[in-house]
């Protein structure tokens, strides 16, 4: 039987190099939740990204992968760690060198190569909340679909890669009809992929928001309950009782009709590229658009809870918050601490103020931050004002 330590999602050692302003760091950790804090730009930020990097995607800032390589030195860098996830002990590692394309970058887990970034997300699924996400719910429909997208994937890995095959097809398709190229043959070939693709990623929503929706609506404690739905005619069908076959016919029937009108449009006007999750503060039967600032952060802070809660019937994951504490009350804040503090995932925050974090004295692993170097590596002892 795995000790409780090794029970627990997280990160043990974390090694960079060559990325973002570390030129090489290494940090040994305990299974607790990791408090940095420290100035701004001292590098606080670029730790939870180097960790988003060990699951798929392109990390929590979305960026290019030569973007993540250590200005003035050389076009390439590293991450790897030795985690534990579901009882085992794993070494996973990631990292560019520009000779493998703009785009790709290696994946090794226990020293051998992977050959999907897919495999990492079963291993260490990671969940994240940054300040450019608080606009979520007043942002246009592209960021909520992102959103959306990345939990799907971190309950199915392969849902990542359903999107891009689907977006793929639909670029070639889309490039064929600005051209004026009407051939029948390799036009119905794109729409099946993009039929068959894209009935597939509006399923894995369904099947998402089916697990998340009642987590959501339920709150947790001072963060409110958030009604979910999803939008989109091949979700609706589905949601329906539609059978996914039945579903994936009539939308390629439609996209062959809607050759004239996508070429027009320049754009493909059907598809689940064009979803979006609607979202309510249920307590006040008030879409969370229109709800205040503060009401918005604990309604996203309590979707990232509820998901979190989803993710962990499997492997429960590593979640990552940049800056969420800073305005939050202190009893939210207090509340959050007790939650994550019990997750049996890894939490790692940042802040500016150590302050914020006194009701995590004595349960997390306290590190100081300053121009590129980390420091002050203890457990703080419980203090008589951690509550305060």
């Amino acid at each position: 039987m795995p000790s409780e330590a090794d029970a627990r999602t997280a990160v043990r050692r974390l090694t960079l190099t060559g990325f973002r302003c570390y030129a090489r760091l290494r940090l040994d950790l305990g299974p607790e939740p990791v408090v940095l804090t420290g100035p701004n730009g001292a590098g606080k930020t670029n730790l939870l990204e180097a960790v988003s990097f060990l699951t798929p995607g392109r990390g929590l800032r979305r960026a290019r992968l030569a973007e993540v390589a250590r200005q003035g030195a050389e076009a390439a860098w590293a991450v790897a760690a030795e985690v534990t996830s579901g009882g085992e002990r794993v070494r996973v590692g990631t990292g560019w060198n520009g000779g493998e394309g703009p785009d790709k970058r290696v994946v090794r887990m226990d020293g051998q190569p992977l050959k999907t970034v897919a495999d990492l997300g079963r291993v260490l699924p990671v969940l994240w909340l940054t300040p450019a996400m608080d606009r979520l719910f007043v942002e246009g429909a592209s960021h909520r679909r992102r959103f959306m997208d990345r939990m799907v994937n971190a309950l199915d890995p392969g849902h990542a890669e359903r999107a891009s095959a689907y977006e793929r097809a639909m670029r070639q398709r889309l490039a064929l009809l600005k051209e004026g190229r009407r051939e029948p043959a390799w036009l119905s070939a794109l729409e099946a992929v993009m039929a068959a693709q894209g009935v597939a990623v509006a399923a894995a929503r369904c099947d998402w928001l089916a697990r998340l929706a009642p987590l959501a609506a339920e709150g947790h404690g001072p963060f409110p309950g958030c009604g979910l739905s999803l939008v989109g005619e091949i979700e609706a069908a589905l949601a329906a009782g539609t059978s996914a076959l039945a579903v994936e016919d009539a939308f390629r029937e439609r996209l062959a009709a809607n050759r004239g009108l996508d070429a027009a449009a320049g754009a493909t006007t059907e598809g689940p590229h064009r979803g979006d999750l609607a979202a309510t503060h249920r307590a006040k039967a008030m879409p969370a658009h229109l709800a205040s600032t503060g009401e918005q952060k604990a309604l996203l802070i309590g979707l990232v809870l509820a998901q979190a809660k989803v993710v962990t019937r499997g492997v429960a994951p590593l979640l990552l918050l940049d800056e969420v504490a800073a305005h939050l009350d202190a009893p939210r804040r207090a509340a959050l601490f007790d939650v994550l503090a019990e997750h049996p995932g890894q939490s790692w925050l940042t802040g500016t103020d150590a302050e914020l974090f006194a009701a995590l004295a004595g349960r997390a692993r306290f590190l100081t931050v300053a121009d590129a170097a980390v420091c002050g590596e203890e457990i703080l002892p419980n203090r008589e004002d951690h509550s305060s």
